[in-house]
């Protein structure tokens, strides 16, 4: 297994489409395309959009593979698992996706006011302790950060299986006089009520793409929360 992990960590290293902004210091200096993903990596104007927390870019690739017209970042901290998304990538010609490594607390040194579109957070870990409320990744800590770098009225998208994440999210937003755009405490029993009206409000991504995660929870009869809500 150290030895797989190795060698995954040394083929990301010449992955194209996988970049790293790994400092811990305070000063932690600017990332080179801050403020230039577009005109510089993907050459276009799209909007762009990230995922929190990607994983193995599940659903990174396939918003972007969805949303041709759109640019996509999986930011993660974890090389070994950003590696199989970014393989797929390449494997695929996907060329509307790229990842980075990097703390999402810093990502205001990789992305510029303004620079992104939508930000979606795909079963984060809930942080269920008290004391660790701050690392949710819908408290007000983390909100800010990510007010710093979208555009206004930019769309935040939260999909948890876990109600505690949920019912705390929705306190915020209404502590903090955000704007819920949409909410489901139980998106696929709502999906499935056959009712076009209710299917139609939904993007077509919060139910057509399933990390491996959601999949094993939704599996197991857990309910699935989803939440779009604007800074």
């Amino acid at each position: 297994m150290a030895k797989h992990k190795l060698r995954q960590f040394a083929e990301i290293e010449n992955f194209k489409n996988v970049f790293h902004h790994l400092q811990h210091t305070e000063n932690i200096p600017e990332f080179k395309l801050k403020g230039k993903w577009n005109s510089t990596y993907f050459n276009n104007s799209n909007p762009l959009v990230l995922e929190l927390g990607c994983g193995k870019g599940e659903y990174t690739l396939g918003l972007a593979t969805n949303h041709p017209q759109k640019n996509f970042i999986g930011i993660d901290l974890k090389g070994n698992r950003i590696w199989r998304g970014a393989k797929t990538a390449l494997e695929t010609n996907l060329n509307n996706v790229a990842f980075l490594r990097t703390r999402i607390e810093n990502i205001e040194f990789s992305f510029a006011p303004q620079e992104v579109e939508e930000i979606w957070i795909t079963f984060p870990d809930p942080q269920p302790q008290i004391a660790r409320i701050k690392k949710r990744l819908t408290s007000p800590r983390f909100l800010q950060h990510y007010r710093n770098i979208m555009k206004p009225g930019g769309s935040i998208h939260l999909k948890t299986d876990s109600e505690l994440l949920c019912r705390y999210t929705l306190e915020i937003i209404a502590e903090q006089k955000l704007t819920l755009q949409q909410h489901s405490s139980d998106l696929y029993a709502e999906l499935s009520s056959r009712i076009p009206e209710v299917q139609k409000s939904y993007p077509t991504e919060t139910f057509s793409i399933q990390t491996f995660y959601e999949k094993k929870f939704s599996e197991k009869g857990f309910k699935i929360c989803y939440i779009r809500f604007s800074l």
